[in-house]
């Protein structure tokens, strides 16, 4: 029969020592972690089970309120970069105004005065409302016609037109005007063709489009392109031949090709007067749209120019010539925006 093992007096205080000492490491840890009640001293030797699980548990309790303070931290991160972008976008605007805002009020002060001259009128009676209708009629038809949704139709119409007609033109001006830059016979060749055409006024050819084409869509069209094509051809013309020498000489240095020379130099060159004529054209594809849709349509904003007079109801082609002034005005701003975006390399150097 086997024999029990044989435990001293000293090896079961040894065991107890160090239960006890191992316990109160336990505790201790547990209590840095998040709050632990220490058992009693005397269940030095029965708690060994529990301690694992008492670990665990604070364990959790520490991993939550380590995730929570990761989570506040993140979102503090993030307000401060969301202020940061504030004050970015805050600085950018005391920017353009501060750069901007001088041109801004004395662009707006000469229309300022028209309008209070006009309210001057309406109110005191200076021109009857049949020639001169206040500005609130003015804009109590605008209202109308808006909600009716006859202003959107129309004023879709005429964009439709017109971004027709200056892509036509605007493409035909810009070849022939580099052909013309890049080949002396050509120019020799095309050019007095070219400037008796233009020495035509737009509107002169409808008569003879108008027997040749027909009053449909394709003579809106057309004269739009003729209108855009002259000064584009002309802008892009002065702008290649106007290049440096100096430059060209830089892409032979370079070695480069005449295509690279083209892209990388000439047309960098000239941008400024390729876009001078493509604000000019386009300006003047505008005008030419509405007076062609005066004369000869029945939709557009040139029509509804025509069918308040033929009304005698001047508010609305008052309101129609606004609408008239503002698209052209967004358009220059727009090619102005495209303009000095290709230019950029000159706000860097």
């Amino acid at each position: 029969m086997a024999r029990a093992p044989h435990f001293s007096s000293l090896s079961l205080q040894t065991l107890a020592l160090q239960n006890a000492a191992a316990l109160a490491a336990d505790q201790h840890t547990a209590l840095l972690l998040g709050g632990f009640h220490p058992a009693p001293a005397g269940d030095a030797l029965a708690v060994a089970p529990v301690r694992q699980e008492q670990w665990d548990s604070a364990a959790r309790v520490h991993d939550i309120r380590s995730h929570d303070a990761r989570n506040e931290e993140v979102a503090a991160a993030a307000d401060t970069r969301s202020g940061c972008r504030l004050d970015r976008i805050n600085a950018l605007i005391s920017d353009w105004v501060g750069a901007h805002g001088g041109k801004l009020l004395l662009g707006l002060a000469f229309p300022l005065v028209l309008f209070t001259a006009w309210q001057g009128s309406s109110l005191y009676g200076w021109l009857p409302d049949q020639i001169l209708p206040a500005p609130a009629l003015v804009w109590q038809v605008l209202q109308e016609r808006m909600a009716d949704g006859s202003l959107w139709d129309d004023t879709g119409i005429s964009l439709l037109r017109v971004l027709r007609g200056f892509a036509l033109g605007a493409a035909a001006g810009l070849v022939l005007g580099g052909v013309m830059a890049a080949s002396r016979r050509l120019h020799d060749y095309l050019n007095p063709l070219f400037l008796a055409v233009s020495q035509v006024p737009t509107l002169g050819w409808v008569p003879l489009l108008i027997l040749l084409i027909g009053i449909d869509e394709g003579l809106k069209n057309t004269l739009v392109a003729l209108s855009v094509f002259i000064p584009v051809t002309l802008g892009t013309y002065q702008g290649i031949r106007d290049v440096p020498h100096a430059y060209r000489e830089v892409g032979a240095v370079f070695t480069f090709s005449g295509s690279q020379m083209l892209r990388t130099i000439v047309l960098p060159a000239a941008v400024p007067a390729i876009f001078t004529g493509l604000r000019e054209g386009l300006s003047n594809g505008w005008q030419t749209l509405v007076a062609v849709e005066l004369l000869a349509s029945t939709e557009g904003l040139g029509y509804q120019m025509a069918y308040g007079r033929q009304l005698f109801q001047l508010e609305l082609v008052i309101a129609a010539m606004l609408v008239i002034g503002l698209i052209g005005f967004l358009f220059d701003l727009l090619l102005g925006r495209i303009e000095t975006h290709l230019q950029r390399w000159k706000v860097a150097a």
